[in-house]
């Protein structure tokens, strides 16, 4: 396996009438052994920048460097990577063991006892022994799946490339292909790139997630990083399941005003806080977990009307409305909340975040406690300023 690099790897699509920039001066550097997820909405630039990795694609600028080799200019052929796409792409005419085999009877100078050992060792890993007789056609979703990572594995590549492979399964099959996923490469301990626009799978899988918008590289850092020390708005706003609410606010020194409530700030926070003069626009923002229920008013307390209750069993979301805006919450599942009930809801003053209301950088974010605080601090956290004194 090998260590992968992108440095300021520009990619343009041009015609005639216009130019669009897919990707925009991207640097990451993708650790030996690392599985690192790029993650963003549609049309963020990932699956092309995973097709620059592939060699699918030409880059515009920048370069990349697998291992020790420049392959900016290297065909794909020859980059010693192995793809796993996400309709699987599988020789419907071809048996399990000729799909295993193709690629390196074509692209390889290996002897057939050498192929067939491969492919044996990778069938028995991926517990697919019983079905290399069979055609695509014969299998389920989930089997096709193993066959094409069984395809990509009998390469013995320096980077596996994930192009979204889980998406056309459903929601179960889709759980345990993420766990069998992360099992294969704790053994196989392989370099992999996995590119994904559902944030679930993102957290659950990477070491590392690099989060993309409109071709630019928003945040690189560990799930927890990410999470809980958001460098700007719209990270805030995508990792997560809820969302973070966001409401816009006004600063006025000493709390930040909203339209029928204050939130009080506590000396540390205001300590953070001294970009800021007196009627700057901020963005304040709570997970959904974070907002608390509670019987009494008190500080950074105020009444909200629910709206919609969604009873998920082992909690309910909460969909909380106000005249600065709407809320979510989610609480325990035992927990009582009828749509139409008025209910007190808290911000504790340790679990908020702060963001800019012109650049949507972060401010400030939630403090950072043992319970919450990230084990491994990657390239792209943020040093997170801490929301100061509890309530």
């Amino acid at each position: 396996m090998a260590r992968t690099t992108l440095d300021g790897v520009t990619k343009r699509f041009e015609s005639d009438s216009e130019t669009v920039v897919a990707v925009d001066d991207l640097s990451i550097d993708i650790r030996d052994g690392e599985f690192l997820v790029l993650v963003g909405p549609s049309g963020c630039g990932k699956s092309t920048t995973l097709r620059t990795i592939a060699g699918l694609e030409t880059v515009s600028e920048g370069t990349i460097r697998i291992g020790d080799r420049d392959v900016t200019d290297v065909k794909a052929k020859d980059r010693n990577i192995a793809m796993v796409f996400q309709n699987y792409a599988l020789y419907p005419q071809k048996t399990v063991r000729g799909n295993m085999r193709f690629g390196l009877e074509m692209a390889t100078d290996l002897d057939d006892e050498e192929i067939t050992r491969r492919v044996r060792e990778a069938a028995e890993l991926l517990d697919i022994t019983d079905l290399l007789d069979r055609r695509p056609r014969a299998l389920s979703g989930g089997q096709q799946q193993r066959v094409a990572l069984g395809r990509a594995i009998v390469r013995d590549p320096d980077v596996f490339l994930m192009d979204e492979p889980l998406s056309n399964l459903d929601a179960k099959l889709r759980a345990q292909m993420r766990a069998e996923l992360q099992q294969l490469h704790d053994e196989l301990e392989a370099t992999t790139v996995y590119v994904t626009h559902d944030q679930t799978e993102a957290m659950t899988m990477g070491d590392r997630i690099a989060v993309l918008n409109d071709g630019r590289l928003q945040q690189i850092g560990t799930p927890m990083e990410l999470y809980y020390q958001p460098e700007n708005e719209f990270v805030a706003s995508f990792i997560g399941s809820p969302s973070m609410n966001l409401v816009e606010a006004t600063y006025g020194g000493e709390a930040l005003v909203l339209d029928g409530f204050e939130y009080t700030f506590t000396e540390g926070q205001r300590e953070q806080l001294t970009t800021l003069v007196q009627g700057d626009t901020v963005v304040l923002g709570i997970r959904p977990e974070d907002v608390e229920l509670v019987d009494e008013s008190g500080p950074r307390t105020t009444e909200f009307t629910a709206s919609i209750v969604e009873p998920m069993g082992n909690e309910n979301v909460v969909h909380l409305e106000h005249e600065f805006g709407d809320v979510v919450a989610t609480i325990g599942g035992s927990q009582v909340v009828r749509q139409g009930d008025r209910v007190r809801a808290r911000f504790p003053a340790d679990h908020v975040h702060v963001f800019d209301g012109t650049t949507g950088d972060a401010i400030f974010n939630r403090t950072r406690t043992e319970e919450t605080a990230p084990g491994v601090i990657g390239s792209g956290g943020v040093s997170g300023a801490t929301g100061g004194d509890a309530p």
